[in-house]
């Protein structure tokens, strides 16, 4: 039997393992998220997918993690339900048909964090009237949040206000429109009153009208030196009992 000369067995081995490399090479169709996936020359470029590790740019869409400028940590339904997102989300984006993608920053600012205004809503967090998160450097937020429970008798004992939807209720501590015993109200127009309507003010200034001096579930429980109360439908302490400081 013949043998085939040193060189050309060589040879062989390598167009051998060339086919390999070749038939192993990623089609192009299925590259990991924000990666190139190993595709030839001349081949479509994979298609990028809302997975974990998927590099988004700074306009929430996709790209190669090369100029991404956060990532996708988790997927989550839409909306996200309680312990969905990690705790260090930074954006929560629709990204499909009830499914949402939980993103965090690679650098700062990281508005997930407690008062940065963005990311999932948590104690440290601020809130306009309409629960939407609001940072806390920024003015007009109504109340600074120390709990999300699932019921109104869950909230922790100094809780001064309360924002509900069908799902949570976010307890609200001192800060911003909340009221609190000695803060100071500028006059409404009205005595029964929805909460937009009852401007805190401070109380050395000229709008301030009267002095909270407690609250209750009825105009019969403020005490003997209350001379007027407010009334707000929803609220969580619906009778504001007034001290007036303009006569």
């Amino acid at each position: 039997m013949s043998t085939l000369p040193r060189t050309a067995v060589v040879v062989a081995v390598l167009v051998a393992l060339a086919g390999a490399v070749i038939a192993c090479s990623p089609s192009g169709s299925d590259g990991a998220p924000g990666q190139a996936g190993g595709a030839l020359v001349g081949q479509a470029r994979p298609v990028l997918r809302w997975t974990p590790g998927a590099c988004v740019t700074r306009d929430y869409a996709l790209t190669a993690c090369n100029g991404g400028e956060s990532r996708v940590v988790a997927l989550a339904p839409d909306p996200p339900r309680p312990g969905d997102c990690p705790v260090d989300t930074d954006n929560v984006l629709r990204v499909g048909a009830n499914r949402t993608a939980c993103v965090r920053n690679f650098l700062d600012p990281h508005p997930g964090m407690p008062g940065g205004g963005g990311g999932l809503l948590r104690a440290g967090d601020c809130v306009r009237l309409d629960g939407r998160e609001q940072a806390c450097d920024r003015p007009g937020w109504y109340g600074k949040v120390i709990a999300i429970t699932g019921r109104v008798s869950a909230c922790p004992s100094r809780t001064l206000d309360t924002l509900s939807d069908d799902s949570r209720v976010v307890c609200l501590g001192p800060g911003g429109q909340v009221l609190e015993r000695g803060a100071c109200v500028a006059r409404p127009s009205a005595a029964a009153t929805a909460r937009s309507a009852v401007v805190r003010v401070p109380c050395e200034s000229r709008q301030a009208w009267a002095r909270v001096v407690a609250f209750g579930t009825s105009p019969g429980g403020c005490p003997s030196r209350s001379e007027r109360y407010l009334r707000v439908e929803g609220a969580f302490r619906p009778v504001t009992c007034l001290d007036v400081l303009s006569k």
